[in-house]
């Protein structure tokens, strides 16, 4: 699906000088948060880099690219006309139908007319003695609010692999997450594709069908699940329409934003003839959760959580036919630790005779070449190459706006060691800075909209009653900060999360600190704790007049 036409924004329409809240995104975050503002009778502005609303949804547009929580739990709650009258297609929709999602929501609530398109945020500082922070962006224009609000998305800061040669190669080249919007035919074409994250899992058997060769460069490869994905049957639509407001409940109290029953026995504990039959149950139901939540142990304990590794590797070796092959797709670090996938015939491909599997850990790729790539065993020449490699995730798309604070302070720099933020939605020295599923909330390891609504609600209530009870700023305590730091980390290090050199960890990055940067101590906890704090008038956060 191609982009709207630019001139779907008047070009003569100006920024406003000066709003209440300046909105950095408009992907489902920034759009919800317009909103709800709008709701609230505050003035506001959205920036947004790409030409409409959907953010990781309007960029990642890859072959495959397909969401992985299902489709009728992935939208927004906040509205129960627009629950009962959208009509999602498939289980899993693709990302064209999540797009047309998001449009359809930019079009019932009127909210392109407070977003700017194609325009990017370079800076933000802070005016200690207004009280107000000054944006500017790309184009030169510079607002005046009373609050920033960084909806700008946890993956959205895309990054290239750190080979030698990436300017040499001759041929075509793609970003799965810059994907040209008009498509890419790879037919009787010779590619490489280099990353196996969750967007090379999504688009390598796509790009199979289509290529005359696919190598496929692995560095460390990924646990995936079969969806199973189908359309939905009209049965199954309308019963969760019926029964919407219970589920939507059940979401908020649980885990990963996905309703599931609680495990309450170790994978231990039973019989290996009931844990395999349990697994089996999840790697056929389509569903990541049921095999994370199969067992209550799974997160926490190595020799719990290696039950289900042999499983998967079992479920590899049955379904790769090439025994070298299949030992190369079976990951060594605990399930979970490293962002499971979702796939479409991911593992099968590999039987294909023009797919051919790089194992980079034995022979690492020296440089990209004019012809294609070279390994330290093999020249390999390419009419295409696709760079799966994933992004700056979390802090990204944050750092990478200059924001400066109280005495000019760089939060690039405050987070040199690691990204430090009371609940993951502020930060100590940046007042009326507000971050939507930052570093230190449950975030990537959840249901993105789950979080993504809670977080907005939160914010939005902050606003209200720092203007009920005639305040203007709101800003955590450093002693809040540091104990939320220490929280997250302790939860943490509880997990075997740590164990795998994951983006979750900034491992994929290098020079980031290696820091486990989401919460992992589930949704509902994180709800509750959310909720106390501002019960408590905002408890840890310093508030002024």
């Amino acid at each position: 699906m191609s982009a709207p036409p630019s001139d779907s924004q008047p070009a003569s329409r100006a920024v406003p000088s000066s709003v209440d809240v300046v909105v950095v995104g408009a992907g489902f975050s920034g759009m919800y948060l317009l909103h709800k503002l709008r709701e609230m009778n505050l003035s506001a502005v959205a920036f947004e880099a790409g030409t409409d609303v959907g953010g990781t949804w309007y960029w990642n547009r890859y072959p495959g690219a397909r969401v992985d929580v299902e489709s009728l739990a992935y939208s927004y709650s906040f509205s129960e006309d627009l629950e009962q009258e959208y009509e999602w297609q498939e289980r899993y929709p693709t990302q064209p139908e999540i797009l047309r999602y998001a449009r359809h929501v930019a079009d019932r609530f009127d909210l392109r007319r407070d977003i700017f398109f194609r325009t990017r945020v370079n800076a933000a500082a802070y005016d200690e003695q207004g009280r107000t922070w000054r944006v500017r962006t790309e184009h030169g224009d510079a607002v005046t609010a009373r609050f920033l609000v960084m909806a700008t998305g946890c993956l959205s800061a895309s990054k290239l692999p750190e080979i030698p040669g990436l300017d040499r190669f001759a041929g075509a080249t793609y970003h799965t997450a810059h994907w040209p919007h008009e498509g890419v035919d790879f037919t009787g074409l010779r590619v490489g594709i280099i990353g196996t994250g969750s967007s090379g899992v999504q688009s390598i058997p796509v790009i199979a069908e289509q290529a005359a060769q696919l190598t496929v460069f692995q560095r460390t490869p990924a646990y995936s699940l079969p969806a199973r994905n189908r359309r939905l049957r009209p049965d199954e639509i309308a019963a969760m329409k019926a029964n919407y407001r219970a589920f939507r409940q059940a979401q908020k109290e649980s885990g990963f934003g996905v309703p599931t029953p609680i495990p309450t026995k170790s994978a231990l504990e039973v019989s290996d003839e009931e844990r395999d039959a349990t697994f089996e149950r999840a790697w056929e139901s389509g569903s990541l959760v049921n095999l994370l939540t199969a067992y209550a142990d799974l997160s926490i304990d190595q020799a719990a959580n290696d039950t289900a590794k042999r499983f998967i590797h079992r479920k590899i070796h049955q379904i790769v036919e090439d025994p070298r092959t299949a030992a190369d797709l079976c990951p060594e670090y605990p399930v979970g630790t490293k962002r499971p996938c979702l796939d479409t015939g991911y593992y099968e491909t590999y039987n294909r005779e023009n797919v051919h599997l790089v194992n980079l850990r034995r022979t690492p790729i020296v440089e990209i070449t004019e012809r294609g790539i070279r390994t330290s065993d093999q020249a390999y020449e390419f009419d295409v190459i696709v760079y799966a490699t994933g992004f700056d995730a979390m802090t990204g798309a944050l750092t990478s706006v200059d924001i400066r604070g109280r005495g000019g302070a760089s939060l690039d720099e405050a987070w040199s060691a690691g990204p430090r933020t009371y609940l993951g939605i502020s930060s100590a020295g940046y007042p009326n800075l507000f971050m939507i599923t930052g570093p230190g909330s449950p975030s990537v390891l959840s249901n993105m909209v789950v979080s993504i609504e809670q977080h907005v609600d939160w914010v939005t209530d902050a606003i209200a009653y720092l203007d009920h009870q005639g305040l203007t700023t709101i800003e955590p305590t450093q002693e809040a900060e540091d104990a939320w730091v220490d929280h997250v980390n302790l939860i943490a290090d509880a997990t075997l999360y740590p164990k795998a050199n994951s983006w979750y960890m900034g491992a994929n990055v290098p020079g980031k600190p290696q820091v486990f940067m989401p919460y992992a101590g589930g949704v509902g906890e994180y709800r509750k704790t959310c909720d106390e704090i501002a019960a408590q008038g905002y408890k840890g956060f310093a508030l002024s007049v």
